[in-house]
């Protein structure tokens, strides 16, 4: 259980690991997530779950190094072993009964828009995605979203592969183009990303629904670590998410939490790298 099949480096931050988790696989749904426990002292990372096959009994996991157990968990290989998956969790993602639909995933979150884009798709749905990120290097998962995509359009920020523009532009023409008939957005990326992606839609009325990456400890609503402010009220992002609807986010506050422990995280992830004489990800 939970030995890594195969691992490929998309980026030298960016780890995408196929990892064997039978049970997991059996009941996962598109927009769920698990919690990864590489060893014993480690620390509980949620990730969205990125692809699930029910036959091989496998779950695909794409993550970015960015603190002290994350990269930690980069120096895994095939063949090595999580301690513990834990899943899935998570309300699973609406994808029946529409007819059309348009995937936004900026970064590393076209990851998790991947599945989610599939089941729209198997379900029948006409799907145009729009996937970006700062730089060609950052782009992930494009030829299987474009495997389940009626229309792709590619963007960098930086303009060196595709189109030269932030995710948000061609979502507008795309709504503007089709004249109401979208009936649901899905965003998935930085937090800023979703909360403009919901502020470009508003106008147009359709549905945004965006899946937060909140802090999160326990991942059963216990702790209440994960909470958001959705629509005045408080939920955890845990149990009644990760998926809400963007309109509804108060993404100021999402984000400020976000950044509550970046020292503390800057503080472990350099004296992990000083133990183990490892060295930073340079940022593209």
């Amino acid at each position: 259980m939970y030995e890594i099949l195969s691992k490929e480096t998309f980026c030298p931050d960016i780890k995408c690991m196929v990892v064997s988790a039978p049970e997991i696989a059996a009941k996962a749904r598109p927009g769920q997530f698990v919690v990864v426990l590489s060893h014993e002292m480690g620390e509980r990372i949620p990730l969205t779950i990125a692809d699930f096959d029910r036959e091989k009994g496998t779950v695909t996991l794409v993550f970015q190094e960015v603190g002290k157990s994350t990269y930690e968990m980069g120096t895994f290989g095939t063949g090595d072993r999580f301690l513990n998956v834990i899943g899935p969790l998570g309300r699973p993602s609406e994808i029946e009964g529409f007819e059309k639909v348009v995937c936004v995933g900026g970064g590393i979150g076209v990851a998790p828009v991947y599945p989610i884009a599939r089941g729209f798709k198997e379900n029948g749905a006409h799907v145009i995605s729009i996937i970006g990120a700062r730089t060609c290097d950052l782009l992930i998962f494009e030829d299987r979203m474009k495997a389940v995509s009626d229309e792709m359009i590619v963007c960098t920020d930086d303009g060196s592969y595709g189109r030269g523009a932030l995710v948000t532009e061609p979502l507008v023409e795309v709504l503007d183009r089709e004249k109401g008939s979208v009936e649901r957005v899905l965003a998935i990326g930085p937090a800023v990303m979703m909360k403009f992606a919901a502020r470009a839609t508003k106008p147009f009325g359709v549905k945004t629904i965006v899946s937060l990456n909140a802090i999160m400890v326990d991942a059963t609503g216990m702790c209440g670590a994960c909470r958001v402010e959705v629509g005045g009220r408080t939920r955890f992002c845990c149990v009644d998410g990760p998926e809400f609807d963007g309109h509804e986010v108060d993404f100021d506050l999402l984000m400020a939490r976000q950044n509550q422990y970046l020292q503390e995280e800057k503080t472990a992830l350099d004296r992990y790298l000083e133990a183990t004489g490892g060295t930073r990800h340079a940022r593209v």
